[in-house]
C-alpha cells in the first residue's frame, strides 16, 4: 500500500474534473448510478472515485471492490488507479465478475465440494464433455448439436436454475433431453472437480445466498462496491450486487443502457432502467459530455438511438470540433466493399498520417472478415484479426495448459484425455475409451481409476494390452512427479520441466512444417507467467490457469503495437476508440442481423450495436454496404439498412462525393446483363407501380411489396419447381419464400430514393 505522505489530496485528485464528474466521484453515502454516455469519461470518473475513497476517506484498497466485464478493462482501470494513488497498491481490488467469482470459489469452494485446484471449463471443453454425454444417453448429436444443449443449460443457469429445478420446467422433447444432459452434466463437472463459466457465478450466488454468516463475511469486507457496464449484467451478476451491497447500500453502478448489446450473453438492460426501484434513495449522476467524438459524429448517433423507445433519454454534448460528414458509400459485391475500405485506410495512412493502429474496420458477425482479409494481403496491409483464432486456442497452447490443468487437478477427465497421448505413448483411442468406460462405470474420475493401476486385479489389466498398461503407467508417474514439483517451482520452470519430461519440446522441434512457429507460441506462453503474483509457487499456478481460461478476444488485442489494422466485430469493438472507424455491412439481414427483424426488443438491441459502433470513431466515420453479399453459401441482392435512413442528411455525404482512384478495380459483372448498381436502379426506376399479374416474372434484385410483409427486395428465384419461387427480404418481416403465383406481390419503382443511397463504388469523399 502507498504510504499516506504519497498519497493525493482531494484537490488535486479533483483538479482535472468537470464539476458533474465530481459529484460523481465525491458522494459516497449511499446508491449511485452514473448514466455515462460514450466517451464522456467514465473509466476518468470510476478511477478517480476509488483513489478518492482509499487516498481521501483512508478506506484499506482491500474494501473496496470494482467489478467490470474485461480483463482488459480492468488492467486499465488498476493502471490508471495506481497512477493517481502514486504507486503500487497490492490490495487493490479490480477484478472482472468471472474472476471475482473464481476468487471466492477458491477461498469457499469447500462448502459445496470444490478442491482450491478446481478447472474452469472453456466452450472447446465444454462441448467435448457434452458429445461425450450425449453419446453416453445415446442421443443424436447430428439431430441435438451439443452446442444447442449447452445453450439451453446456459439459459437456466442464468435464472438460477440447476438440473433439478430445471426438469420440472421441461415442455418438450428437446428440452427433456437438455434436462437428461444437464443432470450428467453437473455429476461429470463434479467428478472432475472443474466449472464452467456460468458456474463461477451461480455457485457464488449460491454460496452467498444460502449462508448468511459468509454473506456478512463478505458485506463487511466490502464496504464499497462499484460495477462497471452496468447495463450488462445479467441476472445472477445483478443479484451477487444487491447481495454483498446488502448491508450497506455503499453501491455505486456506471452504464448507459443505449450501449447493452449482450442480451445472448443474458444481459438485461432494464437492471439499469430498474435501479431506482431496486434503491429508491439512489442518487442519479449523467455524464452527458463526449471527448471523445466531433460533433457531426455525436449529433448523427444520437439520430439513430433516439429511434428507439426503451432508453433513458440523454442527450450527449460536446465542445469537440464539428469535423468532416460520416461518409455513406455502396460497393457492388463484398469483395469491392473491402477493396473500398483499404484504398480509403491507405490514404489516411499516407496523406493523413493516421497510423493503422488508429484505424478499425467493424462488422456484425465474423465471417464478414474473410473479404477484409484477403484485401489486406492483397494490399499487404498488416493487421490483427480480434477475434479469429486466439492465441489460447492454438493446438500446442490448449495442450501445454491442458498439461498444467492435470497437474493443479488431476480428475480433469478432458484435459486428460488431450494430453494423455499427446505426444504418442501407445496409448491408443480404443484404450482412452475403456477408460473412459470403466470410469463412468465406477462413477469416479479417470485419474482416480488409473492412478493405481499397477496394482494386481485392476479393472483394466483385463480391459488393456500389456504396453497400453505400462505407458499408462508410465504417464501416471510423470504427473505425480510434476504435481510433486509444482510445489516447489515457478510456473516459468514448471513449463520447462513438463515439456522436457512429457516429449512435448522434442514433438514440437521435430515438425519441419511449423515447429518454430509453433515453438514461438510455447515461449510465448512461458513469458506470460511472469507477471504472476501468488505467495506461493501453487498459488501462482491456479493464478495462471484462472488467467488463461478467462482470457478474452479483446484481452489479447496488440493495442500498443503501432502500424495494425484492427478487424473487429461490433460487439468485440465495446470500449475500444480509434481516430478513423469503417462499418461494413449496412444492409438489412447483416445490421440489423435477420435473425432480429421479428422482435422490436431484437431490433432496438440492434440499433444499440449500431451506436456503439458509431460512437467509437472519434474523427472519421465510414459506412459502406454491399449492392450484393454472398453469405452461406447464397448470393444475392440486398437492401440497405434502416439504420443508413435513420441519419439526418446533414451529417452526412452520399451524392457528388465521388474520390476516384485509378489503381482501384472496377466492380465485377453479374451474372444477368445489369452491369453495375447504377444501372440497376435505372432499370428498376418506373414511373408509378406496377401491378404483378400471375404471370409476372422476377428476377434478383428488384423490389417489391406485400399487403402483409411491406417492402423487400427479391435475392433468389427458383424456377425448378414447376411453380416459380422466389425469396424475398422485407423490411420489417425479414425472409420468406413465395410463390409468384400466389404472393400477389407489386412491383416498386426503385430499391431507394436517389437522395438516400446512391452508388458510390468509385471511392470516397475527399475530406
Amino acid at each position: 500500500m502507498t504510504s499516506a505522505d504519497s498519497r493525493p489530496t482531494p484537490d488535486s485528485l479533483a483538479s482535472t474534473l468537470t464539476e458533474r464528474q465530481r459529484e460523481a466521484v465525491e458522494y459516497t453515502d449511499g446508491p449511485l448510478l452514473i448514466v455515462a454516455g460514450p466517451g464522456s469519461g467514465k473509466t476518468r470518473v470510476m478511477s478517480h472515485r476509488i483513489a478518492y475513497l482509499i487516498g481521501e476517506l483512508d478506506i484499506p484498497a482491500w474494501q473496496v471492490l470494482a467489478v467490470t466485464f474485461t480483463n482488459k478493462a480492468a488492467r486499465e482501470l488498476r493502471e490508471r488507479c495506481e497512477r493517481l494513488l502514486g504507486g503500487d497498491v497490492p490490495d487493490l481490488q479490480v477484478r472482472t465478475f468471472h474472476s471475482w467469482g473464481s476468487q471466492v470459489l477458491r477461498r469457499e469452494g469447500g462448502r459445496v465440494g470444490l478442491e482450491p485446484g478446481f478447472s474452469i471449463y472453456d466452450d472447446d471443453d465444454q462441448i467435448r464433455l457434452m458429445r461425450q454425454i450425449l453419446d453416453q444417453l445415446k442421443v443424436d448429436t447430428k439431430r441435438y448439436a451439443p452446442r444447442a444443449i449447452l445453450g439451453i443449460i446456459s439459459d437456466a443457469k442464468n435464472i438460477l436454475l440447476d438440473a433439478q429445478h430445471f426438469e420440472p420446467s421441461v415442455g418438450s422433447y428437446f428440452e427433456e433431453i437438455a434436462s437428461r444432459a444437464y443432470e450428467l452434466y453437473e455429476k461429470r463437472l463434479r467428478e472432475a472437480n472443474a466449472v464452467d463459466f456460468d458456474d463461477l457465478l451461480l455457485i457464488t450466488h449460491r454460496l452467498l445466498d444460502s449462508n448468511i454468516d459468509l454473506l456478512e463475511t463478505y458485506q463487511r469486507r466490502y464496504k464499497h462496491l462499484l460495477i462497471d457496464e452496468f447495463q450488462d449484467t445479467n441476472p445472477i451478476q445483478l443479484g451477487l450486487a444487491r447481495l454483498l451491497a446488502g448491508g450497506h447500500e455503499n453501491i455505486c453502478v456506471v452504464g448507459d443502457p443505449n450501449q447493452s448489446i449482450y442480451s445472448w450473453r443474458h444481459a438485461d438492460p432494464k437492471n439499469m432502467l430498474d435501479f431506482k426501484k431496486f434503491y429508491p434513495n439512489a442518487k442519479i449522476v449523467a455524464l452527458d459530455q463526449n471527448y471523445r467524438s466531433t460533433q457531426t459524429i455525436i449529433e448523427a448517433s444520437a439520430a439513430v438511438i433516439g429511434n428507439n423507445q426503451g432508453r433513458i433519454p440523454a442527450e450527449l454534448w460536446t465542445e469537440n470540433p464539428k469535423g468532416s460528414p460520416i461518409v455513406i458509400a455502396e460497393a457492388y459485391t463484398e469483395e469491392e466493399e473491402a477493396d473500398l475500405v483499404l484504398q480509403e485506410v491507405m490514404r489516411l495512412r499516407d496523406e493523413d498520417n493516421v497510423d493503422l493502429n488508429e484505424i478499425a474496420v467493424m462488422y456484425r458477425i465474423n465471417a464478414q472478415s474473410r473479404a477484409l482479409e484477403v484485401a489486406c494481403n492483397r494490399h499487404s496491409l498488416p493487421y490483427q484479426l480480434v477475434g479469429g483464432l486466439k492465441f489460447y486456442e492454438r493446438r500446442e497452447i490448449r495442450d501445454m495448459i491442458a498439461y498444467l490443468r492435470v497437474v493443479a487437478n488431476p480428475p480433469d477427465d478432458i484435459a486428460l484425455e488431450r494430453i494423455i497421448n499427446q505426444p504418442a505413448r501407445g496409448i491408443s483411442a480404443k484404450s482412452i475409451d475403456a477408460i473412459r468406460s470403466a470410469a463412468r462405470g465406477l462413477g469416479t474420475s479417470e485419474w482416480e481409476l488409473i492412478s493405481d493401476i499397477e496394482e494386481p486385479g485392476h479393472e483394466l489389466r483385463s480391459a488393456l494390452n500389456k504396453r497400453a498398461v505400462n505407458s499408462i503407467s508410465a504417464f501416471v508417474d510423470m504427473i505425480k512427479f510434476l504435481a510433486d514439483r509444482s510445489h516447489q517451482v515457478s510456473v516459468t520452470e514448471l513449463i520447462d520441466v513438463t515439456l522436457e519430461r512429457s516429449g512435448y519440446k522434442r514433438l514440437i522441434q521435430e515438425d519441419q512444417d511449423r515447429g518454430d512457429e509453433r515453438w514461438d507460441n510455447i515461449l510465448e506462453l512461458r513469458g506470460t507467467a511472469n507477471h504472476l503474483a501468488g505467495t506461493s509457487p501453487r498459488e501462482e499456478l491456479l493464478e495462471f490457469l484462472e488467467d488463461a481460461a478467462l482470457v478474452s478476444a479483446v484481452d489479447t488485442m496488440a493495442d500498443d503495437e503501432e502500424g495494425l489494422l484492427t478487424l473487429i466485430t461490433l460487439h468485440q469493438a465495446k470500449g475500444l476508440e480509434y481516430d478513423a472507424v469503417f462499418m461494413v455491412g449496412m444492409e438489412e439481414g447483416m445490421l440489423p442481423h435477420i435473425r432480429a427483424m421479428e422482435s422490436a426488443e431484437d431490433l432496438e438491441e440492434e440499433r444499440r450495436l449500431c451506436y456503439v459502433g458509431m460512437t467509437r470513431a472519434k474523427r472519421h466515420l465510414y459506412m459502406l454496404r454491399a449492392f450484393r453479399r454472398s453469405f452461406r453459401g447464397m448470393s444475392g441482392a440486398s437492401l440497405p439498412s434502416r439504420f443508413l435512413d435513420e441519419l439526418p442528411e446533414e451529417f452526412t455525404v452520399r451524392e457528388n462525393s465521388i474520390r476516384t482512384s485509378s489503381s482501384r478495380p472496377r466492380a465485377r459483372q453479374p451474372e444477368s446483363t445489369v452491369k453495375t448498381p447504377m444501372q440497376v436502379r435505372a432499370k428498376l426506376a418506373a414511373p408509378s407501380p406496377v401491378p404483378a399479374g400471375p404471370k409476372t416474372s422476377y428476377a434478383p434484385g428488384e423490389q417489391v411489396t406485400h399487403e402483409k410483409f411491406g417492402e423487400g427486395i427479391i435475392i433468389a428465384v427458383d424456377d425448378d419447381r414447376g411453380d416459380q419461387m422466389i425469396t424475398v427480404i422485407f423490411k420489417t418481416a425479414g425472409q420468406k419464400m413465395l410463390s409468384a403465383e400466389y404472393a400477389n406481390l407489386t412491383k416498386v419503382e426503385k430499391v431507394k430514393k436517389p437522395s438516400k443511397m446512391r452508388s458510390q463504388v468509385d471511392g470516397f469523399v475527399d475530406t
